[in-house]
């Protein structure tokens, strides 16, 4: 008989499914004293890694200088029985100048602020590299879950 949690599991195509459906993802990272600092940003994927861009000077980059240590969080679902959702914990990279600053930060703009194209988008960028920095988060173990599986492995 399976377990409940190798029933929910998603597949890696699921997972990725999943996380391309959602707008936002929540961070955590660890404060001096170790306890989690939360909060939620837009993304973007790029070859099996996470992007996010934010202020040089948060408190999620001074954690992150510190400690490299990062979780992701997707979710979804109101119900017990369509509860949704994906954890990354990870390293995360900081990339604060140059060109691949504003490239990344334009990949997380490009997929959340439609709005902004072309020109208009790389002004944009431009103005926000000065203040921000963009986080690469390089995976290292994932977990899944999609509480619908088990609707469909019920006897």
């Amino acid at each position: 008989m399976a377990k409940q949690r190798d029933l929910i599991r998603m597949t890696e195509a699921e997972t990725a499914a999943f996380i391309e459906e959602c707008r936002s993802m929540v961070v955590a990272t660890l404060g001096k004293d170790g306890a989690p600092h939360l909060t939620t940003l837009w993304f973007a994927v790029e070859d099996g890694t996470y992007i996010f861009e934010t202020y040089g000077t948060s408190q999620k980059v001074v954690n992150l200088r510190r400690d490299p240590r990062i979780s992701l969080m997707w979710e979804a679902g109101t119900e017990y029985g369509e509860l949704r959702g994906v954890t990354v914990q990870g390293r995360a990279e900081i990339v604060g100048e140059g060109p691949r600053l504003l490239a990344l930060i334009r990949q997380v703009m490009a997929r959340n602020a439609p709005r902004f194209a072309g020109e208009a988008l790389d002004r944009h960028v431009a103005g926000m590299a000065r203040k921000r920095v963009a986080i690469v988060v390089h995976p290292e173990k994932t977990i899944s879950w999609d509480h619908r599986k088990l609707a469909a492995a019920a006897p």
